[in-house]
C-alpha cells in the first residue's frame, strides 16, 4: 500500500484531476453567481431543505463552489479544496438520488437553471458525480505534495530549513 502512496506520478494525475475538477466547478459557479434566484427555485425543486434555508444556500453555494475550484486550480490547498469538493459532491449525489427516487422530473440545477425538457435528471446525472466524487477523493487521498502553491511553499520552507543558520537570525 506505502509503493501505491508513494508513486510519484500522482502529483501528474492529480494535477489533470485538479484541473479538470476546477473546471467543472467554476463553470458550474458561474450562472449561480450571476443568478441566484434561478439557482434558488432549482434547490427548491429537490424539495430537502426547508424553504427558509433556500435563498441562503442559493448565496453561499456558488462562493464555495468559486473558492474550491480557484482553490485547486492554482494548487493551494488543494487537499483542503478535494474534501470541500468531495463533501459536496456526496450531498449533490444524494440530492439526485433522493429526487430520482421521488421521480420528480427536474433538471439537476448544475450549470445553468434549465427546464427539465432540456436537461433532466437521470441515473447518468448520478454517475457522473460519483465520477466526480472519485476524482475529489483521489486528489484528496494521494496528491501528498500537489504541483503548484502548495508544492511551491513546501519546496521554499525545505529550502529555508535546509540553509545552515535558518531560523537563528538575531538570536544571541
Amino acid at each position: 500500500m506505502k509503493a501505491v502512496l508513494d508513486w510519484s506520478g500522482h502529483a501528474f494525475v492529480a494535477l489533470g484531476a485538479r484541473g479538470y475538477l476546477a473546471l467543472v466547478f467554476l463553470v458550474a459557479c458561474y450562472h449561480k453567481i450571476l443568478a441566484p434566484h434561478d439557482f434558488a427555485l432549482d434547490i427548491a425543486t429537490y424539495q430537502i431543505l426547508p424553504l427558509g434555508l433556500v435563498n441562503l444556500l442559493a448565496l453561499i453555494l456558488p462562493w464555495v463552489e468559486l473558492a474550491a475550484g480557484l482553490m485547486l486550480l492554482v494548487g493551494f490547498r488543494a487537499r483542503s479544496a478535494a474534501l470541500l469538493i468531495s463533501a459536496m459532491m456526496v450531498v449533490f449525489t444524494v440530492a439526485i438520488g433522493i429526487a430520482l427516487a421521488k421521480g420528480l422530473d427536474m433538471s439537476c440545477g448544475c450549470f445553468a437553471s434549465q427546464g427539465a425538457v432540456e436537461d433532466p435528471i437521470s441515473w447518468r446525472t448520478l454517475l457522473r458525480d460519483i465520477g466526480w466524487l472519485l476524482l475529489g477523493l483521489y486528489v484528496l487521498y494521494f496528491d501528498r505534495v500537489p504541483l503548484g502553491v502548495d508544492g511551491w511553499l513546501a519546496r521554499r520552507s525545505a529550502v529555508a530549513t535546509a540553509q545552515p543558520g535558518a531560523g537563528t537570525k538575531g538570536a544571541s
